[in-house]
């Protein structure tokens, strides 16, 4: 039986290499040759140990779930194998891939082993941290929730806030059903409103809880204030009708009518006439000579001024009728004038 010895000597005979073809000899050397190389890059480089981190990726997630914790997005790796191919791994697309296709809602642990992550031949995974991954898996939901403002401080004296209005008043969020569910609205920062004595318009950002603010971001809305001057209710008595008709003032019946208004506070505090403030006429003749009332704030008025009532709202036309002239008292004039022909014969 030939040695091993007399097999590895007859290789590097001449007499054996004359023996092979030409093909087989191409073919032999540069086998010969990938295994040289092989050897040099896997087999003849230090083994070394590193760390790296791996990010975690979840796919397949259902469409109907969400991941309401916050969890660890990278694992530390530590892996052992040639230096080439350990310090390459940081140019490969390595990621811990974590399947949710069969995920229902509740509390999920996904357990790190060696062998769950794909790393080169020839590198080997040693330890993983943290050994597993816990998932909180909720239910995904649409909620509308209003926004309401929030205030502070006091308008001028005689002012009111009548009404905020908010752009958008509501604002629709997305999200784990168990998450949202903490909440009934949501609210503004503060809005000072000190002072103010108009209407105004303001950019207020919400005051979120982290848990919104990580679904929707940091939010701004828009706050319209009407403010307006606080008023109370008068009554106006003896306000005389005015109606004029072909430029002659005409008479109505009643004559004057009673207004009830509301007027500015401010306008009660100076004392002021309120007979002065308005103008009452009537208009629209009918048949039976009725008018319709109407009163006018005189124009130098700037605050508002609302008319609530008048007593009464109809008014009568009255138009003066001139009586015929008797006959007799017809001829006994004409019979005084003077004969101005006869006089002037006299003359």
């Amino acid at each position: 039986m030939e040695t091993v010895g007399a097999k590895i000597m007859s290789i590097f005979s001449i007499r054996y290499w004359l023996k092979l073809s030409p093909k087989d000899w191409i073919l032999r050397f540069i086998s010969l040759a990938l295994a040289v190389v092989l050897w040099y890059f896997v087999g003849g480089e230090d083994i070394v140990n590193k760390n790296i981190m791996v990010p975690v990726e979840m796919i397949n997630m259902p469409r109907d779930l969400v991941i309401s914790n916050q969890f660890k997005k990278a694992i530390e790796v530590s892996v052992s194998g040639p230096r080439s191919l350990v310090l390459d791994m940081g140019n490969r697309d390595i990621s811990r891939q974590v399947d949710l296709s069969h995920a229902i809602p509740g509390t999920m642990v996904i357990e790190n082993s060696n062998d769950s992550i794909a790393v080169p031949r020839g590198v080997k995974v040693l330890r993983i941290q943290p050994e597993s991954v816990i998932l909180s898996l909720d239910k995904l939901i649409q909620k509308q929730f209003s926004v309401n403002p929030v205030t502070s401080g006091v308008l001028a004296p005689d002012y009111i806030l009548k009404e905020i209005r908010m752009e958008p008043s509501s604002i629709s969020i997305t999200g784990p059903q168990t998450t949202l569910a903490q909440f009934d609205v949501l609210r503004t920062k503060v809005i000072d409103i000190e002072g103010l004595r108009e209407s105004t318009q303001i950019q207020v950002p919400l005051d979120l809880a982290p848990v919104i603010v990580g679904l929707i971001g940091e939010t701004t809305v828009t706050a319209d204030l009407d403010i307006t001057v606080e008023t109370v209710q008068r009554k106006i008595s003896n306000c005389p009708v005015e109606v004029m008709k072909n430029g002659v003032l005409q008479r109505v019946s009643p004559s004057t009518v009673t207004i009830t208004v509301a007027l500015p506070k401010t306008l009660i505090r100076d004392k002021v006439d309120l007979n002065s403030l308005f103008s009452v006429t009537a208009a629209g003749e009918q048949k039976d000579k009725q008018m319709q009332v109407k009163v006018i704030p005189v124009k130098t008025l700037t605050d508002p001024v609302r008319i609530l009532n008048i007593e009464p709202q109809v008014v009568t036309l009255i138009e003066e009728v001139v009586p015929p002239v008797p006959a007799e008292q017809t001829v006994q004039q004409e019979s005084e004038l003077p004969d101005t022909a006869t006089e002037k014969k006299e003359e």
